[in-house]
């Protein structure tokens, strides 16, 4: 179980010696990937097929799902949704505002024949994708992490609760929607299982439960087929880092930010490159009435890969400051999430989080927060250069 309070930023106070990363540009085409070429590589990586060439899917998904197609293309193009979850919520309505903005189009925010076409492009990219458990994914410990901050930093790892938190993550949805496009815990569009013999149950017995889906190594599921997920080794020294871009299913072809902007009231981040042309978009979770986003025009300082945290209890309101102060490990389920990106504004800065099913709709104690995804991907785009505007 998480503590409500893992949203929190301002007490971060963990870097040292950060180092900043040269991205490269990213072309237009970016929508598609390719298999990583290094040793150990993700077997679970998108592989879209070429231009006019036709899908063969395995196992065909059961529903077409137009809005997680769009959704899917829109990831991979920069435009998150955030959670690709197949619904037209507000989050899909501000990574549409994006696309349409970043081509020139009306900027509706409405999945309208306009964007429909500029979308066709990527018509050959279907919704989901089947793909196999790897056996590795479970050779890491998956558990209830306990509540207290005291206990979490007895702890080497904040780590993932469940292979089902795990693969939502990799995915960049959730685990109800890995549940939905695997019901009974087979693919979507697969064949039915054989039926048991049917028992004979006492009239005055309860109805059984339905069997609740569960995720194991080396199973067969289906999965929102979100790709942009090559990594080239050369561009990322850290291992550690680059395992967790593996991880999260987050590549290394990223557009350099010149500058970055977040809007408090509309709830997104948006990025800039030298030229001024929009070249990526993100759904957000701000400040709050206690904790406001600090208006004004930033700079980035610096970043932490896979961050450790320091809860001090004073420096948050909704916290009695009588607990003690605790120095938690790093990962996935941290309060700032795989990621810190420090702005030369004490206390703040840009970060992942623990609850990705929330980013967007609940508030957080001043700093910006996008999924771990998310926040992956912009880390690779930021540098020393890279000015921030926060506005109302």
């Amino acid at each position: 179980m998480r503590l409500p309070i893992l949203s929190a930023c301002l007490s971060l106070t963990i870097l040292s010696g950060c180092n900043f990363l040269k991205a490269d540009g990213v072309e237009d085409d970016r929508a598609a990937s390719a298999p990583d070429p290094e040793e150990g590589a993700d077997s679970m990586a998108s592989r879209d097929p070429a231009p006019g060439e036709a899908v063969e899917e395995p196992v065909p998904d059961s529903a077409p799902r137009p809005v997680m197609q769009a959704q899917v293309v829109l990831d991979r193009l920069g435009f998150s949704v955030g959670v690709v979850d197949g619904r037209a919520g507000a989050r899909f309505v501000r990574a549409l505002e994006a696309f349409q903005e970043s081509r020139g189009l009306a900027v509706t925010g409405e999945f309208d024949a306009e964007t429909r076409q500029a979308l066709s492009r990527w018509n050959a990219i279907p919704a989901t994708r089947v793909v196999t458990i790897p056996v590795d994914w479970v050779r890491t410990t998956l558990a209830p992490l306990p509540e207290k901050p005291a206990d979490q930093a007895k702890l080497a790892e904040l780590h993932y609760e469940s292979l089902a938190e795990k693969l939502a993550e990799r995915f960049h949805t959730t685990p109800e929607v890995l549940a939905a496009l695997n019901p009974g815990g087979r693919p979507a569009g697969a064949p039915a299982a054989a039926p048991a013999p049917a028992e004979t149950v006492p009239t005055s017995a309860p109805a059984p439960a339905p069997a609740a889906v569960s995720f194991q190594p080396g199973q067969t599921i289906r999965v929102p087929n979100v790709g942009a997920d090559r990594i080239d080794p050369a561009r990322v020294d850290d291992r550690a880092w680059r395992a967790t871009l593996r991880m999260l299913g987050v590549g290394t072809d990223q557009p350099e930010a010149a500058r970055l902007v977040v809007d408090e009231s509309e709830g997104w981040l948006r990025a800039y490159d030298a030229d001024d042309r929009l070249v990526a978009a993100f759904t957000v979770s701000t400040g709050s009435q206690h904790d406001p986003l600090p208006i004004g025009d930033w700079r980035v300082k610096g970043k932490a890969y896979n961050p450790t945290f320091v809860f001090n209890p004073e420096l948050f309101w909704d916290v009695d400051d009588s607990e003690d102060k605790q120095h938690l490990p790093s990962g996935p389920n941290s309060p700032v999430g795989v990621v810190w990106i420090d702005l030369d504004k004490e206390h703040y800065g840009i970060h992942g989080t623990p609850e990705p099913a929330l980013v967007g709709q609940t508030q957080s104690h001043g700093c910006v927060r996008l999924t771990n995804w998310d926040a992956a991907r912009l880390a690779q785009m930021v540098s020393g250069r890279t000015e921030v505007v926060f506005q109302k």
